[in-house]
């Protein structure tokens, strides 16, 4: 892991094609080693989430070339590695377990972090998500705080949305646009030997809180179906 960070790291001062090009098999070398732990990673997971046993790297992992056409942000790399290990596999809409390595940060301002839940979920979905807090508010709110993860409120709308009620201690629920829990991590949880069991271990605190979210996910697309 060593070398996979300090790749990224230096990826993060040189972003540009004829650094890469030079140093690809350096790039290989860490790519192979981050899909070495995606794989066991996944493993780990499927024992207490059999949802993502049998789910593939390809499916749980990204590219590391940009889409920079509707960016101000021109640098053609990402200068960090991820995966998203859920259900389905990571275009399936549930939400499932993130993992984020980036050793100096990024355009987003982050560094290195775990992440449980789903990105931007459509209308309906979010409808479905905001139903749940009304049913089972309480729950929800004990889930995340059992988690020992942090709800990201990035996105959070400063008003409760019209047509939703929950109690006055539950409204900042309501107010989400996405329910994500995070925790951030220093480039050093990556060198202990075990951080793929230490990971997975966190990740199953997780569980729970997917677990309410995502029976109010499948309902939105059971519904959607008619």
């Amino acid at each position: 892991m060593q070398e996979l960070l300090l790749f990224l790291s230096d990826l993060h001062d040189n972003n540009n094609r004829e650094w890469f090009e030079a140093n690809k098999p350096r790039y290989r070398q860490a790519l192979a080693t981050h899909q070495a732990n995606v794989a066991r990673l996944i493993e780990l997971i499927a024992r207490f989430d059999p949802a993502v046993e049998g789910l593939s790297v390809a499916e749980s992992t990204y590219r590391i070339y940009r889409d920079t056409r509707f960016s101000k942000d021109k640098t053609p790399y990402k200068d960090f590695f991820s995966a998203f290990i859920v259900r389905g596999g990571k275009r399936s809409g549930y939400g499932g377990y993130y993992l984020h390595i980036s050793p100096k940060g990024h355009t987003w301002g982050e560094g290195s972090f775990l992440a449980a839940g789903n990105v931007a979920p459509e209308g309906y979905v979010l409808s479905s998500l905001r139903e749940e807090v009304e049913d089972n508010a309480a729950l929800l709110a004990q889930n995340i705080e059992r988690s020992g993860f942090a709800l990201d409120t990035t996105n959070a709308l400063k008003r409760t949305p019209r047509g939703y009620t929950a109690a006055a201690e539950y409204e900042y629920l309501l107010r989400q646009r996405e329910f994500i829990l995070s925790k951030s991590l220093a480039s050093e949880w990556f060198l202990q030997p075990d951080w793929l069991e230490r990971t997975a271990a966190l990740f199953e605190r997780c569980k729970p809180f997917l677990d309410q979210t995502n029976r109010a996910i499948e309902y939105a697309y059971e519904q959607a179906k008619g």
